[in-house]
């Protein structure tokens, strides 16, 4: 097998930790890590447009493959020319597997030897996909970064469950791999280890999957469940063992904490759709802490959410009109409050890479995880 492209350019390493900076090079598009990307599970960040993505300054989103591929259709995908053309979105774009919406969304999953059968969960119609078809759904989308199908297991697996995923996930990655390397063309495909908070299948996976020419490696089946001392020590035991040449992507986590606890542990990116959802639901993030925009005490309040924030939403509206918005319902009230979350984490992780730079990580670190572990900010 060929060697991996290169798309990852380290920068500069905390002397305290395994927190880096860095840069993604995706097809001329140059993205500074550690990076967070907004998950527009159906070609869409809830309740933003293109437009809004562009204001923000994203350069990197996420789509799913499982939902892309049921709707709107490899068939309308193609006719468009890619998920970028379709929704007029022209940077960058990852797109996981699908394989975690299959057993996540379906009770009656078969795995087989060369993938897995299951249904629907639109119209229970029956789908197949194999290590080779998930890359050929992620070519018509057109993908930057492409996910290889890995079996993630519930956190409360056993040992017996972790050590199949183990056995499924590699031979799928060797399979992905194979067919990959028949045809890169301009994407790349990232692999995922597994091992649930096994430390040691956690180590035997990453050996497994560092060693096939991937062009960055992703961490899976953490934030699934388990006790979070145990996502801590699993974190800390996989950080000294990374290949420190490629972007290491943890998915699926991108609370405040888990943020600092990967970044602290040599992760390079970060999805989530938290920030998103929870702006829908009335909780924003704040520099004084998160913020539940239902409660009565910011009824009367005509400061804006956060009076450290230069978004748009901040500069023109106060938290007692988006609490009312939130409160009968607006649909202004998601795009809003959503626009701000992710202003938030924007902003946020330039704060993250620029104290890495000038050595200050760890204030950085207690300063946000002691913001963020407690309930709500209060006046």
């Amino acid at each position: 097998m060929s060697q991996q492209k290169m798309i990852f350019r380290p920068g500069i390493s905390d002397p305290n930790s395994h927190a880096r900076t860095g840069s993604l090079d995706l097809n001329g598009i140059e993205i500074p890590t550690p990076v967070f990307m907004p998950v527009g599970t159906r070609g869409a960040v809830k309740s933003l447009d293109s437009d809004d993505l562009d204001e923000l300054g994203f350069e990197l989103i996420l789509g799913n493959t499982y939902h892309l591929y049921l709707r709107p259709g490899m068939d309308v995908l193609q006719k468009f020319g890619g998920l970028k053309n379709f929704v007029s979105y022209n940077k960058a774009l990852l797109t996981d597997s699908g394989g975690f919406q299959v057993f996540s969304l379906n009770s009656l999953v078969k795995f087989k030897k060369e993938g897995v059968e299951f249904r629907s969960h639109i119209d229970g119609s029956p789908h197949f996909f194999t290590p080779e078809k998930v890359i050929d759904i992620q070519r018509a989308i057109g993908s930057d970064i492409m996910m290889v199908l890995d079996d993630c297991p519930p956190g409360d697996a056993d040992t017996a469950r972790i050590k199949e995923s183990l056995d499924r996930t590699h031979r799928w990655a060797e399979a992905a791999v194979s067919y990959w390397e028949k045809d890169k063309g301009k994407q790349n495909l990232f692999g995922i280890f597994q091992g649930g908070t096994n430390l040691d299948l956690r180590l035997e996976s990453l050996s497994k999957i560092a060693s096939l020419p991937f062009s960055g490696i992703a961490i899976g089946g953490l934030s699934v469940g388990e006790p979070r001392p145990d996502f801590i020590r699993t974190m800390e035991g996989i950080a000294p063992h990374t290949d420190k040449s490629r972007p290491l992507y943890l998915m699926g986590v991108g609370t405040v904490p888990d943020i600092l606890e990967g970044v602290r542990n040599g992760v390079d990116m970060f999805d989530c759709v938290l920030p998103t959802r929870n702006a829908r639901n009335g909780q924003v993030f704040t520099s004084r802490g998160k913020m539940n925009l239902r409660n009565e005490k910011w009824k009367f309040s005509d400061e804006p959410m956060d009076p450290e924030c230069e978004c748009r939403v901040c500069k023109r509206y106060s938290v007692g009109y988006i609490r009312h918005l939130h409160h009968v319902k607006e649909l202004s009230a998601f795009s809003l409050s959503t626009y701000h979350n992710l202003s938030f984490m924007k902003k946020f992780m330039k704060e993250l890479r620029l104290s890495i730079e000038v050595g200050k990580f760890s204030e950085f670190f207690f300063k946000w995880k002691n913001l963020y572990e407690r309930p709500e900010i209060s006046r």
